[in-house]
């Protein structure tokens, strides 16, 4: 694999870390500005809405950019948004810094995934855009809890600082190692606005708002179901997270590989794994051992479909995937909102801890429903085309009109539409 997809990885992991640490800091950055942790909470918020409006909107503005340059300039509004963070003065300020910072996210992670495509060799498209993403999976592991325990020990400024130390590190590592790539041909806004004619088009971004919402109805009670049903001490939930994020690792790796073989099957396998693992999640999560294996095939799961949508969504694009793959990230925080809502929906109503587990069990089968009539549609374009086996079938090709990039690293051009 070329070494231009570490420069992405790390990137993505400074992105993954700062988007999830501010879970385990409420309390401290709540006490530091003098606001209750319901208020603090809207930090996390101001970032997702960062991510949904900056997501299209600097993407569309970009198009005509040669990619490693966008890919520079959002990791450099990314590092800067952080720092400024750790300087804030209050809590306004941190709030409008946070909103910030989540505008590049969706940009780079959808402009890196065309990059990541454009480096290697068709067939193993999904394998690089699963080797970038690795960083954000691993941000779960490694990055969110030494941003918590930083934040901690020593001050939540510092877990900001850090942050932006990491997206200089990406900064410095784009700069290095993404090899140089002209601007698209033909692109502008029109064109990139185009794709979102396609129906399949809108039917991935729906596979992710249901599919990964299914994951985030269970993810965002997951501490007191540990503690309150399974048992576990409060300690205990820091492990708890660094196990789903292991099973995030694997099943993002494990998704790329399978992925690249047959498209359409393993993202069918993805969703009706996801939907069985949060089903059965309302029945282990009364046992400890039962509880932490769940966890754990929840993030396997549920993050193997990532490379996979996000490689589906490169082909369904045809020949304008950036914004549609940017786009990806606003689903991705959608998702976040909806399965957030309607499990505290039921929690609400009395129906128990274990409920949200229910729900999403529900929203990964809908993602399913998604994804079988985008994978008939295919089909069924194939047929009046009269073209040969679709993805959907299973031969593990992409659809895509793409000739094979040369799996180059450092200092290499892909030749490959989509890396242009």
């Amino acid at each position: 694999m070329p070494l231009a997809l570490l420069a992405l990885a790390v990137g993505a992991f400074g992105l993954g870390t700062t988007e999830f640490v501010m879970m385990g800091l409420l309390p401290e950055i709540a006490a530091g500005n003098e606001v209750s942790i319901p208020t603090a909470g809207h930090l996390i918020s101001g970032y997702a809405l960062g991510v949904v409006i900056g997501a299209p909107a600097l993407t569309a503005v970009g198009a005509r950019l040669p990619r490693k340059t966008m890919l520079l300039g959002t990791m450099a509004l990314f590092t800067a948004s952080n720092l400024v963070s750790a300087l804030a003065p209050n809590h306004e300020t941190l709030l409008a810094t946070r909103v910030l910072a989540g505008l590049p996210h969706g940009t780079f992670f959808g402009v890196g995934a065309v990059v990541a495509a454009s480096l290697v060799a068709r067939e193993h498209r999904a394998k690089a855009v699963s080797m970038m993403f690795a960083g954000l999976t691993l941000a779960n592991v490694v990055g969110v809890p030494l941003g918590t325990l930083l934040g901690q020990q020593v001050g939540w400024r510092w877990t900001f600082v850090m942050v932006g130390l990491v997206g200089a590190a990406a900064l410095v590592s784009v700069a290095a190692l993404v090899p140089r790539q002209p601007a698209p041909r033909d692109a502008g806004m029109r064109r990139e606005l185009g794709a979102f004619r396609r129906p399949q088009v809108w039917l991935a971004l729906g596979i992710v708002t249901f599919g990964f919402g299914g994951t985030f109805a269970c993810f965002s009670y997951i501490t007191p179901m540990m503690t309150d049903v399974a048992g576990y001490d409060a300690g205990s939930v820091t492990w708890l997270l660094a196990l789903f994020g292991v099973g995030m690792t694997i099943g993002n790796l494990l998704g790329g590989r399978l992925a690249d073989r047959a498209l359409m099957p393993s993202l069918y396998g993805f969703l009706a794994g996801l939907a069985l693992m949060l089903g059965l999640f309302a029945f282990t999560a009364h046992d400890k051992v039962l509880a932490a294996v769940t966890i754990f095939l929840i993030g396997v799961t549920g993050f193997a479909a990532g490379p996979t949508v996000q490689t589906l969504i490169l082909d369904r694009a045809e020949g304008a995937p950036s914004l549609a793959a940017a786009s990806i990230q606003s689903a991705f925080n959608i998702a976040n909102a909806i399965g957030a809502y309607l499990g505290g929906l039921v929690i609400s109503v009395g129906l128990g801890l274990t409920a949200p587990n229910l729900v999403g069990a529900g929203l990964a089968v809908v993602g399913l429903g998604i994804a079988v009539v985008s994978g008939v549609l295919a089909r069924r374009e194939n047929a009046r085309e009269g073209g040969g086996p679709t993805p959907s079938e299973g031969d593990g090709s992409t659809g895509a009109e793409l000739p094979a990039a040369p799996a180059g690293g450092f200092g290499e051009r892909a030749t490959s539409p989509i890396g242009r």
